[in-house]
């Protein structure tokens, strides 16, 4: 398989509906709710893509560019968009859906890093 047949195949859509108990007083998605999301896509993404025990390194930029109402849909995709030696970078982008329409969105996307460790915790090769 290809590093691109790899990355397709690793692309991962998470759909998620966003109750109140997940908002805040303004009635919209917490902010942090949406990272831990992004974080758990982006962990799905890269553990597809690698098959190897992966971590969190960093998330290196999330941008809000509306906010996520109570009562929608999400959907979450994670894509791989570098390879390194033992890292690679995942973009997860958030699209808001009224329930009722066919209104979407982009709300959110963020940048994680991941690198691959071994059992002693230590950074080891992607395998390609």
């Amino acid at each position: 398989m290809t590093v691109e047949d790899r990355i397709k195949a690793s692309e991962t859509r998470i759909f998620k509906a966003v109750f109140p108990n997940t908002t805040n007083h303004y009635d919209t998605l917490f902010g942090g709710t949406a990272m831990h999301m992004m974080d758990e896509v982006a962990f799905i993404t890269a553990t597809r893509f690698s098959r190897q025990i992966m971590v969190t390194v960093s998330s290196d930029r999330i941008d809000f560019k509306r906010p996520i109402p109570a009562g929608t849909i999400v959907e979450l995709i994670g894509t791989v968009t570098h390879i390194g030696n033992t890292s690679l970078k995942v973009r997860v982008e958030i699209y808001v859906e009224q329930m009722y329409s066919e209104d979407r969105e982009k709300a959110v996307t963020g940048e994680f890093s991941f690198v691959a460790i071994d059992e002693h915790k230590k950074p080891i090769k992607i395998l390609k």
